[in-house]
């Protein structure tokens, strides 16, 4: 076990690095940025937890034993009804939030077309640019619905961005280095997004309750299992929901760019 007692560590770089079981006693972590960091468990005690900023999945997060989860889910929802409507039942409630989703991108994409175009290549924080964001949804659609419930063994076009975490995977693309235009982007994102609606047209009740068939063509994601197909239904819509609102957020730090 290493150990990092009175240790200056500032401005160090853990990257794909297993802290699982680490301890932390008094510690400065001022400033110190968390992203993609799997944090199941985590226990803290004794912390100033002040001007801290948290955007991620939190479920059962206790603070001061107070479960918060509920409340943020709660005021979210109060925010923004739309947002309830992304976890529905039956198959309605699919193609009703796909007609949301679809009317808000519409007008996020309206809004990236305002700005020059090398904008949109352009990172802030860290994060992917608007076409990578595109082009990343092109990658989750083909994946759980190209493949895991249509069944297609070779889905990816190579335009498709796989999270920056996954490892190169044959056969899957990764091409952060491509710069295609905003209308290539969007062209290829159509072609995917009426794949969509062509599954949820055709949905029934008794559809959505079904499970996939397991789709084993050496391709690690999604894994060749069965899964349900509410599941995989589920995820598209919060990676459109929730990348949507990535998109706007830095959108806005985009156009604070502009003279």
């Amino acid at each position: 076990m290493a150990d990092f007692s009175d240790a200056d560590l500032r401005g160090s770089r853990f990257e794909r690095a297993e802290l699982s079981g680490s301890q932390f006693w008094a510690s400065d972590m001022t400033g110190a940025w968390f992203r993609h960091v799997d944090m199941h468990g985590v226990v803290m005690r004794g912390v100033e937890l002040c001007d801290v900023d948290i955007n991620g999945e939190i479920k059962n997060l206790t603070i001061n034993d107070v479960d918060v989860g509920p409340l943020i889910e709660a005021e979210l929802n109060r925010r923004d009804p739309d947002r309830a409507k992304m976890r529905p039942a039956d198959a309605a409630g699919f193609r009703e939030a796909w007609d949301i989703l679809d009317r808000r991108w519409e007008q996020t994409v309206e809004r990236a077309r305002r700005l020059p175009p090398e904008r949109l290549h352009e990172s802030v924080d860290g994060e992917w640019s608007f076409t990578e964001t595109l082009r990343h949804l092109v990658f989750a659609t083909e994946a759980w619905v190209g493949r895991a419930i249509l069944g297609s063994t070779a889905p990816w076009d190579p335009l498709g961005l796989p999270w920056g975490e996954m490892p190169d995977t044959p056969g899957v693309p990764r091409d952060r280095d491509a710069r295609p235009s905003l209308d290539e982007v969007l062209a290829l994102r159509r072609t995917r997004t009426d794949m969509v609606r062509d599954v949820l047209a055709g949905l029934t009740d008794e559809s959505l309750a079904a499970q996939t068939t397991p789709v084993d063509s050496g391709f690690a994601w999604p894994p060749p299992v069965s899964f349900p197909v509410r599941k995989c239904l589920l995820i598209v819509l919060n990676e459109e929901w929730e990348h949507r609102l990535f998109a706007e957020r830095d959108l806005a730090a985009l156009e604070a760019r502009e003279p």
